[in-house]
Parts: structure tokens; C-alpha cells; sequence
């Protein structure tokens, strides 16, 4: 065995220049691979927390009916106790924080603005006190300042109105924040005055005036794109919503089995509004995990083409190895050499060309992956205005993944020696005569 390990690699070092070309094929494509992998991998664990941390949080709190129906982001089915869900749900060791969301016309009058305007928005009413427990939309205020207004506990929980019930707004008016990319939209700054138009939890038409109070630019598109916060007591009075709300966020660890918690925060919750649903951020926000499986599949493809295209190239190269030795198969036939030596001689002779393929793949696909998972790529450019499925709006970083790494590089190896395997069977059909007449 030593002395066919030895041979193989002679073999190798004698053609030195196929040796390179073959062996650089393949950890370009490696590379290629490990390039992309990590790209996609780095998107979607920031993507996930992005969605989380200021879309979705852990889980959710929703009427079921609510749920059905959630697209419609409809006022009718509501959780009209949200102080008892939220004190369940902390009393089980967890932030909880209700808001309300809806869709509006966001309408503005030229002066202070360029011109006069409107655009369809989706609106977040927030509790200013109790957000930050789940949320991290504070710490993306670039201008202006937090939301202030009344939370949770200036509503009313007895489903009537409070003392901020139904009775109109103060002369002063109420704050909100928007996101950055809509603020450039509308030449926005902070102290503008916005009016909202929408409909209450009657039906009725209702508009809301607002003053800008703060400028968001959040790691997630979806906010800096076209929302707009303001805090719950003023959606309760305008929307005439009487204490209730659309949703309660819940915050859990990073590595929380989110599933069985929300199973179990449901059964707590059976008897709490007549039944409430509680749904974890994987079914929330399920259409991305199937968009993002997608990606992923395709990274798998690329793969596959990647080495489909190099084992062709190799298939090629062992081709010719063969047959420009085939007069030197038939010495070493005729000296008594075993047919089964001679296929391993040229299966690690192929390895090794796996073998230095894949360790410059790994090399060069390392640098680059260091490159985009430490300085990243700024794309911000581009996500401005196109959708891309990722919840990212500036720089795309990579993640390492040791699994895809050792993976490749044993793949370059195997499937080396699996496309030298046909060809050496070709050469050892032949007879011994045929082999040393072979010119």
C-alpha cells in the first residue's frame, strides 16, 4: 500500500501543470460555494433577529378569530383584558407588551413639506413603558426622541372608556415615530405635523393628527420602509378600541423551544377572553421561513452545478492520464502488478488532486468568508427600494459554518476518485498485448 501511495503521488508531481489547473478548478468552486453558503447562513440568523427583535418578537398573543384574518389587520376581534394576559404571562417569567396595529392613510400638506400627499401605512400603537421589555425599537431612534404618551395603564380594562376614553385629543398634539426611508419619502424631519385616516373599531372614518416626534432607522426594513408608531392611549381614544388591543408580544430566550412555551401559555391562557391563541414567531412569520428555505435550496444547486462543472473538468483530465499511460498499464500488467493496485494507484492519484483542490478551496473560500462575516458588504444602496425577503437594510455580514466547510472538502475528495474510477475501468478491460502496442 505504501509503495502505490508512493507512486500516486510521483504521478502527480509529473504532470505538474494539469495537476494545478484540475486542482484549481475545484477550489475555485469550493470556494464559490463556501462564499455563498456563509452569505446566505449570516442573512438569515441576522434576518431572524431582526424579525424578532422588532417585528414579531418570541410569540404572540392574538384573538383566534383575530388570527384567521390577520392580513386584514381588522379591529373586530380583539383581546379585550390585555392587562390579566400580560400579568399570566409574566408571572411565568416573561416581558410581555401589548400594542395594536392597523392601516391608515398617512396624508400631508405642502408646507412644511415639499407637497401635498398621501400613502397607505401600517400603523403601530405601542405602550412607550412597556415596549422596550420585548422590543428594541428605542435604540434605533437616529432623530428626535422616544415615543411619550399614556401605555396599558391608562387604559381602561373593564372593556369601557377610561379617562382617556372616547373624549377627543388634547390641543397638544400626540407623538409618533416613523421609519427613515419614509421620512425621505415624504421630506420629513422631526416636529412635522402627519395626520393619519383610518377607521375605528366601529367602522367609522376617524383621523388621527400627529407631530413627528422621532426618526427610526432600524436594522429592519419593514419599519424604515412605510410604519408609523404612536403610543396605545392614543390609538384607544381615537379608535375607540375601549381598552382592548389586536396582539401582546412576548419575549423569550434566544434558545427557547418557542413552540412548547406558547403551547403552554395557551392552556394558561384558556380561560382569559373567552380563549386566546398563542403563536410562536415561526408561524407569525411563516411565508419567510418558506422564502428563506428556498434560498437555501438554492445554495444546495449552485453546489451541485459547481461540482457537476468540475467533475466533467476531471473526468477529462483522468480521460487523458489513462490513455497517455496506457502502454505504461500494460508494463506494469505484465510485471505481475494486480489490476486492483493499479485502480487504487489512480483513485488516489485523483484523490490527491481532491485533496489539494480542496485545501486551496478551503483557503481562499476562508478569506472570503472572514472578509463578509467581519467587514460584510453594504447594501443599502439596494434595499432601499427592492424587497428582497431578508429583513436587512444596510451592510449583508456572513456567518461561519464549519459543517459546509468540512462537507465541501470531503466532497471534492470523494467525488475526485468517483469519476477516476470509469475511465481506469475502461483501461483495464484491455488486454496486455493491446496495452504495450498502444501508440
Amino acid at each position: 500500500m505504501g509503495f502505490i501511495f508512493t507512486l500516486s503521488w510521483k504521478n502527480l508531481s509529473r504532470h505538474k501543470k494539469r495537476t494545478i489547473i484540475t486542482a484549481s478548478a475545484i477550489a475555485f468552486g469550493l470556494s464559490m460555494y463556501l462564499f455563498l453558503d456563509a452569505w446566505l447562513l449570516g442573512a438569515e440568523l441576522d434576518s431572524e433577529r431582526n424579525l424578532i427583535w422588532y417585528e414579531t418578537s418570541s410569540a404572540r398573543v392574538h384573538n383566534p378569530e383575530y388570527w384567521e384574518n390577520r392580513e386584514r389587520l381588522e379591529l373586530k376581534h380583539v383581546i379585550s383584558q390585555p392587562a390579566r394576559v400580560i400579568q399570566e404571562i409574566e408571572e411565568l417569567g416573561y416581558p410581555a407588551a401589548p400594542r395594536t396595529v392597523f392601516r391608515a392613510d398617512l396624508a400631508v400638506r405642502q408646507d412644511p413639506f415639499p407637497t401635498d400627499g398621501s400613502m397607505q401605512v401600517r400603523v403601530y400603537a405601542i405602550d412607550p413603558q412597556r415596549d422596550d421589555q420585548v422590543f428594541r425599537l428605542s435604540r434605533t431612534i437616529e432623530e428626535g426622541g422616544p415615543l411619550s404618551g399614556p401605555g396599558l395603564e391608562g387604559l381602561a380594562q373593564d372593556g369601557s372608556p377610561g379617562e382617556t376614553g372616547t373624549e377627543g385629543l388634547s390641543d397638544e398634539l400626540p407623538g409618533a415615530l416613523i421609519g427613515r426611508w419614509l421620512a425621505e419619502d415624504l421630506g420629513a424631519e422631526v416636529g412635522y405635523p402627519i395626520t393619519l385616516i383610518t377607521r375605528t373599531r366601529e367602522g367609522f372614518y376617524q383621523t388621527i393628527d400627529l407631530e413627528i416626534q422621532g426618526i427610526l432607522n432600524s436594522p429592519n426594513p419593514m419599519i424604515n420602509r412605510g410604519t408609523v408608531f404612536i403610543s396605545l392611549g392614543t390609538a384607544d381614544r381615537a379608535l375607540q378600541m375601549q381598552g382592548a388591543v389586536t396582539e401582546v408580544n412576548i419575549r423569550m430566550p434566544d434558545r427557547a423551544d418557542t413552540y412548547s412555551a406558547a403551547a403552554q401559555l395557551e392552556e394558561d391562557l384558556s380561560g382569559v377572553n373567552g380563549g386566546l391563541g398563542v403563536y410562536p414567531w415561526q408561524e407569525i412569520a411563516r411565508d419567510y421561513i418558506a422564502m428563506s428555505s428556498t434560498k437555501r435550496q438554492g445554495s444546495g444547486l449552485m453546489l451541485f452545478l459547481v461540482f457537476i462543472i468540475a467533475a466533467v473538468g476531471i473526468s477529462n483530465t483522468m480521460l487523458m492520464v489513462v490513455f497517455e499511460r496506457t502502454r505504461e498499464l500494460g508494463t506494469l500488467r505484465a510485471i505481475g502488478m494486480k489490476d486492483g493496485d493499479i485502480r487504487l494507484n489512480f483513485l488516489f492519484e485523483a484523490g490527491g488532486i481532491g485533496i489539494l483542490g480542496g485545501l486551496g478551496g478551503l483557503v481562499m473560500g476562508s478569506l472570503l468568508v472572514a472578509f463578509v462575516t467581519y467587514i460584510g458588504v453594504d447594501f443599502s444602496f439596494m434595499l432601499r427600494d427592492i424587497d428582497i425577503g431578508y429583513r436587512l437594510s444596510g451592510v449583508m455580514y456572513g456567518a461561519w459554518h464549519p459543517a459546509a466547510m468540512i462537507g465541501g472538502f470531503a466532497l471534492c475528495v470523494i467525488m475526485t476518485m468517483v469519476v477516476a474510477y470509469f475511465p481506469t475501468r475502461r483501461a483495464l478491460d484491455m488486454e496486455i498485448t493491446d496495452c504495450l502496442r498502444d501508440e
